[in-house]
């Protein structure tokens, strides 16, 4: 607080110097209008409000713990009183009538989007519902099984029957700037019909919640219960979908998170269309270029393009040539910045068709035809782990490479064995490393696979040291290097 109050007397001193100064001069400067704060939102409520939304998540369960087909009977025992036992079996002859009996598993918000009934919430919040009330703000109440969802973005639609229901519009999140106030409706604690005021603090957030992210934080107030209801603009228009908060105590601490209407309207299409989202597949894994001086010595102009760390077996990247190691710089002809942008580029591609895409592999620029295929149900990124560092196996040929504090090795079949490599890998594996060393430092660990050196292939330790030797430590040397899942990346070692 104090730091933006010096930021605001600065501004004002600055603003009446340059006053001072062109009133001495030749003109004066122009006068801007100040933008009046609105007194009310309550026309912005009035329309909201009826198309919002509170969600009753029901699961059916029975009142012993079994079920009543298998209700066993009492024992013949004399010690259990007879009124008892004339209530046990009142009560399995009813349960056997009425059927299991129904708990409330979960309570949320969510919008009516189509005038026929359907319904924009979480996924979480419906998620392993048998059936699912949902509350109109009229006081209306309607019983829905017609429930899809989709865990990667959290998403998901309800259908219920009804007709000339007041609906919400998504707007454009994209358009949506820091500053800009936004409401947040819904039922926080089952508080129904709540609406908070805020303001846009963050866009492009990432909580690691989802597979498929792009959150915008507010500081309107999100609490449990909040959850599938909208973040609207001043226009009336859903620009989020309300959905998570980060805090330390489990209540809101202003830092509120809502999917953006960009995405949750992909999403929603296709489960409309499907009821399942089908999103493009390419099958490898990545990691982005956050090193200026690596992306400098991959070939590239900023830090901006993914690495490939493995390309995984039958998939459609190995199909079309893709190796690990390249650089994918652009894909279906849209420039690829960072693993994000990626993994929403290959999600939207049009499946069973070929895309071009481009890559760097050691510094010059390759041109691939990829078809992008399906995803599987239960695809998820899954990044290949170092192995961690291990007790030195020994060899004749070991050597210490000059300056790095790091041994390597011809790889043999006992050293595959030990570090989890198959029988037939081939290459040169670091044996040692020295934790106070720069080659720790960069990020090379004992049981690595060397493959390049500055882009040169290396085939034993005493090629890999000749090359390390004639190298440059204060420009940096660049690896490539290998983990035993066949995951590939680059690590600059480098004397500062």
């Amino acid at each position: 607080m104090k730091k933006l109050l010096v930021l605001c007397v600065m501004a004002a001193g600055t603003a009446g110097l340059i006053q001072m100064n062109l009133s001495q001069g030749q003109s004066s400067a122009p006068k801007r209008e100040a933008i009046p704060e609105p007194v009310s939102y309550r026309e912005v409520v009035k329309k909201v409000l009826p198309a919002v939304v509170s969600i009753e998540v029901k699961v059916k369960n029975t009142r012993l713990g079994d079920s009543p087909k298998k209700r066993p009977a009492l024992p013949d025992d004399p010690r259990i009183p007879e009124e008892f036992r004339r209530f046990y079996e009142e009560f399995k002859n009813r349960e056997k009538e009425e059927g299991p009996s129904e708990g409330v598993a979960g309570f949320g918000s969510g919008f009516i989007v189509e005038a026929n009934g359907v319904i924009l919430t979480n996924n979480h919040v419906v998620e392993g519902a048998d059936k699912v009330d949902v509350f109109l703000h009229d006081g209306r109440k309607f019983t829905s099984t017609d429930i899809h969802g989709d865990a990667k973005t959290d998403l998901a639609i309800v259908r219920i029957k009804a007709k000339g229901l007041p609906t919400l519009h998504l707007g454009d999140s994209d358009a949506m700037e820091i500053g800009d106030q936004v409401l947040a409706f819904g039922a926080p604690f089952g508080l129904t019909g709540s609406v908070t005021r805020g303001i846009i603090s963050a866009k492009g957030r990432s909580l690691r919640l989802n597979f498929y992210e792009d959150f915008l934080q507010t500081d309107a107030a999100i609490n449990p219960g909040n959850s599938g209801g909208p973040l609207i603009n001043l226009e009336g228009k859903v620009i989020g979908v309300n959905s998570a908060i980060k805090t330390r105590n489990g209540g809101f601490q202003g830092v509120g998170m809502a999917i953006t209407s960009k995405l949750a309207g992909q999403v929603m299409d296709q489960l409309l269309k499907h009821g399942v989202v089908r999103r493009g597949y390419l099958g490898v894994q990545i990691k982005d270029v956050d090193d200026q001086q690596v992306a400098s010595r991959l070939g590239l102009k900023d830090a901006k393009g993914v690495i490939v760390t493995q390309v995984l077996d039958d998939g459609p990247a190995g199909k079309g040539g893709l190796q690990a190691g390249d650089v994918i710089v652009s894909l279906g002809g849209k420039a690829i910045k960072d693993g994000k942008d990626l993994q929403f580029t290959v999600a939207s591609l049009p499946l069973d068709k070929p895309v071009e895409a481009k890559i760097l592999r050691d510094g010059n620029e390759v041109s691939l035809k990829i078809t992008i295929v399906e995803q599987p149900k239960q695809f998820g990124l899954a990044p290949g782990i170092p192995p961690r560092n291990r007790p030195k196996a020994g060899g004749e040929n070991d050597m210490a490479l000059t300056g790095l504090g790091i041994e390597v090795g011809d790889l043999t079949a006992d050293l595959a064995e030990k570090y989890g490599y198959k029988e037939s890998a081939k290459g040169v594996i670091i044996v040692k490393v020295d934790r106070n060393s720069l080659g720790f430092q960069a990020g090379l660990r004992a049981g690595m696979i060397v493959n390049k050196v500055e882009k040169k292939g290396v085939q034993s330790a005493s090629e890999l040291k000749a090359l390390t030797d004639k190298a440059d430590l204060d420009a940096g040397i660049l690896f490539q290097v290998q983990a035993p899942d066949g995951s590939k990346d680059y690590i600059l070692v480098k004397k500062s």
